[in-house]
């Protein structure tokens, strides 16, 4: 046969070849293109907890704040927690109230745990993506730029943890001489309470085995146990905390109370007795 036609007989099986070659990898391309869409679609959802908050994909902060029946505080605790970066976990132990739909309903993730703070601590901690975990009272509004200010804290490798000053919502003579007392306890025993709101590192607070169990004063057991790694900082930024306790038992029965339970927990008194007397 002459090449002439076998020329012309394989030219058409080329143009066959070279179609289905190009459908081909536009196909490919367009399997490529879903693929990607559907991995920024999960990346996206994966950023939307279960009761409906959207967190930023890079986390760096995590804000853990337990409550109980604190549907009148809990909004203005996390409005104070926002910042770039930032997720909130709100830890509610059975309350009875609205707070768990305020919180969530204020962009928080809401998860529900046992009662008691050392425990729900835990349980924000175990939940926590942010390097940093900042524990905050529902009733305690942390200051505009406290993220830079921990930021700047934390530079310091040698630094573990830290608080911030304390400062009461309401003010008095009497609520000024406990701003001043606390400051005095920090600056000379390095020893903040939870309503300073406490910050540490993630990996610190996983390798000491998470937050203290205990039935009270999980907070001195928490920083005792930081101190042992590392350097404790108090910034100079206040937090702003209620006084409905001193307003409701007394200023100076409350500063007594606490102090008593302070020395107790120094002095190794079993932590039951101490909650049975706290509480009584």
């Amino acid at each position: 046969m002459a090449p002439g036609a076998d020329a012309a007989r394989q030219a058409p099986r080329d143009r066959e070849a070279a179609g289905g070659l190009a459908a081909a990898r536009s196909q490919r391309r367009a399997t490529d293109r879903k693929a990607t869409a559907g991995r920024a679609a999960s990346r996206s959802r994966a950023q939307i907890n279960e009761r409906g908050a959207c967190y930023p994909a890079a986390v760096q902060w995590t804000v853990v704040i337990p409550a109980l029946d604190e549907a009148d505080q809990i909004t203005g605790a996390i409005a104070s927690a926002r910042a770039a970066g930032s997720e909130i976990i709100v830890v509610d132990g059975g309350s009875r109230d609205a707070t768990s739909e305020r919180a969530a309903a204020s962009g928080a993730r809401v998860v529900n745990s046992a009662p008691g703070r050392a425990r729900q601590l835990a349980a924000g901690a175990r939940l926590a993506r942010g390097d940093t975990i900042l524990f905050l009272h529902a009733d305690t509004r942390l200051p505009p730029g406290w993220d830079a200010s921990v930021r700047e804290a934390l530079a310091d490798p040698r630094v573990v943890g830290g608080a911030f000053r304390l400062r009461f919502a309401s003010r008095s003579p009497a609520l000024r001489l406990i701003e001043w007392g606390t400051r005095v306890r920090v600056a000379l025993l390095r020893l903040p309470y939870g309503d300073q709101a406490l910050f540490v590192r993630r990996s610190v607070l996983e390798a000491m085995g998470g937050v203290p169990q205990a039935p009270i004063m999980e907070d001195l057991d928490l920083v005792r146990s930081l101190k042992r790694r590392g350097r404790i900082i108090c910034l100079r930024l206040a937090v702003t905390t209620s006084a409905r306790r001193y307003h409701g038992a007394g200023a100076l029965h409350t500063v007594l109370r606490n102090a008593g339970a302070a020395t107790a927990w120094w002095l190794g008194v079993p932590r039951e007795r101490i909650a049975a007397w706290y509480r009584r």
